[in-house]
């Protein structure tokens, strides 16, 4: 396939150009530091597609040269060049081997890097319009349609399409995400893999349930306590907050979250410290929140619920999931992904999948999920969902 080479007149009355290696193998990484080191090449060097993004990002609207290794810790090259391409239209991408450090491009050879990257791409063609992945099941040069999604996420409709790209722009960045949505849509999912794909993929994610934690306990579980604080505290212990240090802090329901407490939420997201239960020491903590809730936070503000000052700076991002009845083309593949899941090997009739696309799921996803798990006990020995196996 015959492709344009990229415009690099741009570059010319540049001191330098960026050259980011993307690639978790540091060996490859280093030798293609020493073979670029020159006056005219500036290499940043990111181990994973979230490191890579936010080293991009600092370059500004400048762009540059990206070599990326299709073997990334976090995110499926595909994915990740689709981020590149719809963020940073002026980076150039292409493709490495994993192990030789070659180029890989539309032929079937492969390219050797050299200090002359400007006219070997030139030679080879970019890959700014299309992604060449070279799968071992494929032949090389196959081209891929970029579909990102988040890998514990199921479907391609247009608002599932909106939602991977949103999380995927945020997750390498310190933002303040809030995502919302009615119970059942996902909103764990979103949250995990903000942190998944993040700087802090390393550090801790810490669960914080603000319904289900009892009014009287939240406080100390968030912030901690000294001891002798209170009845019961027989020794001094750092709250879930404090734990999070260097990772996500996951306040799910936050909805929920006492009128109380929300001040010192507040503090805590403004000043970035923590005070225990009965000590006078503020302590200071690195961590990145991400909030959800199934509840109408605007609602709860004009009836004075929830704090108006907290709303907004909990939703610096917001990130809103869609119900399953407004994303309806996605039913049969999360079906089907649900059944391999509880019982590989079975399929789903039509009859089933239509039974499926008449119901209006108010319990979203997991409903569907739990309609599913059913109906593999149901049915028993066989190796096909029917109508009779669906309870509803």
């Amino acid at each position: 396939m015959t492709m344009p080479a990229p415009d690099f007149a741009r570059f010319e009355d540049r001191v330098s150009i960026a050259v980011f290696v993307v690639s978790p193998n540091q060996k490859l990484r280093q030798d293609l530091q020493q073979k670029l080191n020159t006056p005219r090449w500036r290499v940043l060097e990111a181990g994973g597609g979230a490191e890579a993004l936010e080293l991009i990002q600092h370059q500004g609207s400048e762009g540059g040269v990206l070599l990326l290794d299709p073997m990334l810790p976090d995110l499926e090259a595909g994915e990740f060049h689709g981020i590149v391409r719809s963020r940073f239209p002026e980076t150039q991408v292409l493709m490495l081997n994993s192990q030789t450090g070659q180029l890989l491009v539309g032929s079937a050879s492969p390219t050797p890097i050299s200090k002359r990257l400007v006219d070997t791409v030139n030679q080879t063609g970019s890959l700014r319009t299309t992604c060449l992945v070279p799968f071992a099941q494929e032949k090389p040069g196959t081209v891929h349609e970029v579909k990102p999604r988040l890998r514990n996420m199921v479907g391609d409709s247009e608002p599932m399409q909106r939602i991977y790209s949103l999380t995927r722009m945020v997750a390498a960045r310190d933002t303040t995400v809030l995502v919302t949505g009615e119970s059942g849509t996902g909103k764990d999912l979103i949250a995990q893999e903000i942190h998944l794909i993040s700087p802090r993929r390393n550090q801790q994610f810490v669960v914080v349930n603000c319904s289900a934690i009892p009014e009287s306990l939240l406080e100390a579980e968030l912030f901690g306590y000294t001891k002798g604080s209170f009845t019961g505290a027989v020794q001094s212990r750092i709250g879930r907050i404090h734990a999070a240090h260097g990772g996500t802090l996951f306040l799910d329901e936050i909805g929920d979250m006492p009128f109380s407490l929300q001040s010192k939420i507040l503090r805590f997201l403004e000043q970035g410290e923590v005070q225990r239960i009965g000590g006078n020491d503020n302590l200071k903590v690195d961590v990145r929140v991400v909030a959800a809730t199934n509840a109408n936070l605007k609602k709860r503000v004009a009836e004075q619920q929830f704090r108006e000052d907290l709303y907004y700076r909990l939703a610096v991002f917001p990130i809103h999931l869609p119900p399953l009845r407004e994303r309806m083309s996605d039913l049969n593949e999360l079906a089907l992904t649900f059944a391999a899941k509880f019982l590989p090997g079975v399929s789903l009739s039509q009859e089933a999948l239509q039974v499926l696309a008449q119901h209006g799921w108010p319990g979203n996803v997991r409903e569907l999920r739990n309609a599913i798990e059913r109906a593999t006990i149901l049915v028993g020995s066989g190796d096909e969902i029917n109508p009779e196996h669906i309870l509803l």
